[in-house]
């Protein structure tokens, strides 16, 4: 029989999709998410052949054959097996390496490795169910976890006795050094061998496949560090591999959509919550390559993460590792939760209805690159605009796809354009017509400049409210500023009006306590979507109290220069742009105004 390299025969069959294979004799239709054709192993008249791309099979319901892309050649078409594989290797323009002595040695280790942790799985989920794993059991069913959902993800306990393991993996003709290589074993300095994992509960970790590579695990102690996973090696590549992958493909590839967390247990507690298409890198900011495996599932995966700082710097590390890596149609979204708590917090505290908001609410790849590019950055220097637009011109030149670098640099410009750009007085010409029928040169008024924050006037006002929430001691001085704004969204608006209630009251009140009170005021859901809106926790509120004032400043000094803006645009719609003295009065009006707020 052929032998060929370990990963060949699969990295063809994905070069490949069944219905290439199989359209080139059946005419199949598309029906939902299969294809559907006439049985080319029995003749009738109502088609009962299925081909499903996503799982790469086809089945005939009238005849019962049932195979991949070799066997539809080797059933239609009499060929053998290792002509099948030239024929599909031929149609997908690559050569057939000949495996070496050398990669067959490789492939049957392999194979004794995914044996030794398969049976490494098995003796933790036992051990489990032991007394010894009694603790274990308990810290699960504590987190709210289903028997159901523990047997799932093969959840397990690996017990205080290294050696236990060691002792079951012999008793299945496992030897030792098959168990160090596996990742399931350590070697000390003195020869001695004994389990990698002691008193830890257990997270099995699955290839794409469902089968067992390797491990994560939680200490119930006080050892460190609290979580560890099993050591790079032949089977297993941390910076390759998804944890829950296996189980979150189909309902994605049904779905459309695939969230990524940061852990083991956020994995879990949304797949127990109904969102069953989660997966979560291990431990370590997403790579490029676990990207990319999540692009060949769904177009824009959503990483959702803890809207802390280390869920900020997470969300800014995959954004600009992915910008280089784009592909067509290919992307990420991002949604932050508020207040750093992470999903599983989430979705205990508040259910599943409140994650779902968060993920529709989830910002674009290039916004959330371009915030960050902006974040805690003195925009109005012209030095720093200078160094945002060079840092995103650089990042747009790095995108590797000719096309989508194009688009790219065209997004980051816009996206400059309207936050930094000043229309020059008088700029614009438009004609129309005289009353006598001749054509007319008149003069426009100026476009009042835009806001100097590439942000909505929802966002604007977001922020203001959430500075006042979190830093009501120093807001309590913006009072009577606050107080003259009107916010156009509604419930951003009343937020607002029991802010100033409250801040002109005479009790000192803190952020604890002023959530408490608004949210006895009804106000729960003006405080989600004032959460939700902000992304990135600005640092200067958590600063002293002369950072949080200029900080608020600046945001309510935006409002009102917004406010001003369209005040000025409102009264130049009525004011005919033919008359020099209107327009220039209208001109003298902005720039004094623009002048006071520079003076803020």
């Amino acid at each position: 029989m052929a032998t060929y390299p370990p990963g060949f025969l699969e990295d063809l069959k994905s070069r490949i999709s069944v219905s290439d294979i199989v359209g080139r004799k059946v005419k199949l239709v598309r029906r939902g998410r299969e294809l559907v054709g006439l049985s080319p192993f029995n003749s009738e008249k109502t088609p009962s052949f299925t081909v499903n791309d996503f799982k790469g099979f086809f089945h005939c319901f009238s005849s019962g054959e049932h195979g991949d892309i070799f066997s539809f050649l080797i059933k239609t078409e009499g060929l053998s097996f290792p002509e099948a594989v030239e024929a599909v290797a031929e149609i997908a323009g690559v050569d057939v390496p000949k495996a070496s002595i050398e990669e067959i040695k490789q492939a049957e280790r392999s194979k004794g490795l995914l044996e030794a942790v398969a049976a490494a799985a098995h003796f933790f989920e036992t051990q489990l169910n032991m007394p010894v794993g009694k603790q274990a059991a308990e810290y699960l069913r504590r987190r709210g976890l289903k028997e159901e959902t523990i047997r799932r993800f093969r959840l397990g306990y690996a017990p205080v006795d290294r050696l236990a393991l060691l002792a079951a993996l012999r008793r299945e003709g496992i030897s030792d050094e098959v168990a160090v290589e596996a990742g399931l074993a350590r070697r000390g300095d003195d020869g001695s061998v004994y389990g990698y994992f002691k008193d830890r509960v257990i997270f099995t970790i699955s290839d794409g496949q469902g089968k067992p590579i390797g491990f994560g695990a939680r200490s119930l102690g006080q050892e460190q560090p609290k979580y560890l996973n099993s050591p790079d090696n032949p089977l297993f590549h941390k910076g390759e591999t998804l944890y829950g992958l296996d189980l979150a493909r189909e309902p994605a590839h049904k779905s459309g959509e695939m969230i990524v967390v940061e852990g083991y247990m956020d994995v879990i507690a949304l797949a127990e919550a109904g969102f069953a298409n989660t997966v979560a890198p291990l431990g370590t900011a997403i790579t490029e390559g676990q990207i990319k495996r999540l692009w060949r599932i769904v177009a824009a995966p959503t990483l959702c993460l803890d809207g802390d700082a280390a869920g900020q710097k997470a969300a800014r590390r995959t954004a600009l590792r992915a910008v280089p890596i784009l592909e067509p149609g290919r992307t990420l979204k991002f949604a932050l939760l508020d207040q750093g708590r992470d999903p599983d917090d989430l979705i205990r505290q508040e259910g599943p209805a409140v994650l779902r908001e968060a993920l529709n609410k989830s910002a674009s790849l290039i916004d959330t690159v371009f915030e960050d590019a902006c974040a805690e950055i003195d925009v109005t220097l012209p030095e720093n605009r200078a160094a945002i637009d060079k840092k995103l011109h650089d990042l747009a030149r790095s995108v590797s796809d000719e096309t989508v670098r194009h688009y790219v640099r065209d997004a980051f410009r816009e996206r400059l354009s309207g936050a930094f750009r000043v229309v020059p007085v008088l700029e614009q010409n438009r004609f129309r017509k005289a009353p006598g029928g001749q054509q007319k040169t008149a003069r426009i008024l100026p476009r009042p400049k835009a806001p100097i924050a590439a942000v909505g006037q929802g966002l604007r006002e977001a922020r203001v409210l959430y500075g006042c929430c979190t830093r009501p001691d120093v807001a309590e001085g913006f009072a009577e500023r606050l107080a003259l704004l009107d916010f156009h969204d509604l419930e951003m608006n009343r937020l607002r009006a029991h802010l100033v209630a409250a801040f002109s009251g005479k009790t000192t009140i803190d952020e604890v306590g002023l959530r408490a009170s608004l949210k006895e005021a009804g106000l729960d859901r003006a405080l989600r979507q004032m959460d939700l809106a902000i992304r990135r926790r600005p640092s200067a509120l958590l600063g002293d109290a002369v950072d949080a004032a200029q900080w608020l400043e600046l945001s309510i000094s935006e409002i009102e220069q917004s406010d001003a803006d369209r005040s000025l645009r409102a009264r130049a719609q009525v004011i005919d742009s033919e008359d020099d003295v209107a327009a220039e009065a209208i001109s003298s009006e902005k720039a004094a105004r623009y002048h006071s707020f520079d003076e803020k």
